[in-house]
């Protein structure tokens, strides 16, 4: 059974940090490219960042608005992927989803808040 199970989220101050973590199971993570949306409320779900499977390299990719912010990375030993967010901003409001595509199926987590206040 695959699951993803994000934590980390909270309210933080506008310039604050945190770091999401999102720990997997049922899959052979190194083999997986991993995903962070995000979904503040009124819109739709937006891809924050990706890092490309081991054997690819471990390519990162961000949207822009957070680029220079946001840095994902991952821990193949404990197949975990991260997201550690600086420079927080209230319009980086949203919940936070883990994703990932395996066996032909696409995973989600449950999500974690995240609330940036001015």
């Amino acid at each position: 059974q695959v699951q993803l199970v994000e934590s980390g989220g909270g309210l933080v101050q506008a310039g604050g940090s945190l770091r999401l973590s999102c720990a997997t199971s049922g899959i052979i993570f190194s083999l997986n490219a991993m995903r962070w949306y995000r979904q503040a409320p009124g819109k739709q779900r937006e891809l924050v960042a990706a890092i490309s499977r081991l054997s690819s390299g471990g390519i990162t990719n961000y949207a822009d608005s957070v680029k220079g912010r946001f840095t994902i990375s991952r821990d193949n030993a404990k197949n975990t992927v991260y997201l550690q967010m600086n420079s927080l901003k209230p319009e980086d409001t949203a919940v936070y989803y883990c994703n990932t595509l395996w066996a032909a199926r696409e995973y989600w987590g449950q999500g974690t808040q995240v609330t940036v206040s001015s």
